[in-house]
């Protein structure tokens, strides 16, 4: 769809407002799964927590690039900066949450049972897949594959709340205090693999247009 078009404008503004939501809904998910895992001991929360203040991080860039001239020649080298950045935050997060999991489990650490922490990821398992829908068809509609992109974002966010869902639930009815560090450990491997697509600009070009060539999707 040609960048000029009052059809573009209107799909652009929808793509706008799934960012806003995006950061509001992560800011808060953040928030919650911070304080719970805090409170509770658990490593798995608090990395759940951190992963959606990069989401926001994420999603403020797609802001960003959803509001630039359509003819600036500086977009892509902006966009693969900014993910350069979120690849790093990737990566050391990946490292954070491997080297405290290790940890509690050389430690025998238990954390506390969080109903809390339960709430927090079944709500992010119900509203990422939606999320995720939602931008994949504004990005196929601008074919846009920065929008590709940010919306493997809630994908990904939608595996963390699986796993730590599994983790707490585990801890929470059998007592298996080593739940919550493996499910973290489980976590691990993602997190790291998406801050190396980052780094690689993988994030940014490796998901295809459906309707628009190789050249055309970069330009967006």
């Amino acid at each position: 769809m040609p960048p000029d078009t009052p059809e573009f404008a209107i799909i652009a503004q929808r793509g706008k407002r799934l960012e806003y939501f995006t950061i509001g809904w992560n800011s808060l998910e953040g928030l919650g799964a911070l304080a719970t895992g805090l409170i509770a001991g658990s490593i798995s929360l608090v990395g759940f927590g951190v992963d959606s203040f990069i989401e926001v991080t994420s999603a403020v860039a797609l802001l960003w690039r959803l509001s630039l001239i359509a003819g600036e020649e500086s977009r892509e080298q902006n966009e693969r900066f900014t993910l350069r950045i979120v690849g790093i935050c990737f990566l050391v997060l990946s490292l954070y949450v491997a080297s405290v999991a290790i940890s509690n489990l050389w430690r025998r650490h238990a954390p506390a049972h969080s109903i809390a922490g339960i709430v927090v990821a079944c709500a992010a398992l119900v509203a990422m897949p939606l999320l995720s829908h939602a931008k994949k068809r504004v990005g196929e509609q601008l074919g846009s594959a920065a929008m590709f992109a940010d919306a493997r974002q809630a994908d990904f966010c939608t595996y963390l709340s699986a796993i730590l869902l599994v983790g707490l639930i585990l801890n929470a009815a059998t007592g298996w205090w080593w739940s919550d560090p493996v499910a973290a450990l489980i976590m691990t491997p993602i997190i790291a693999k998406e801050g190396i697509d980052a780094l690689q600009g993988k994030a940014c070009c490796a998901t295809a247009c459906k309707s628009q060539d190789e050249q055309h999707c970069r330009e967006r």
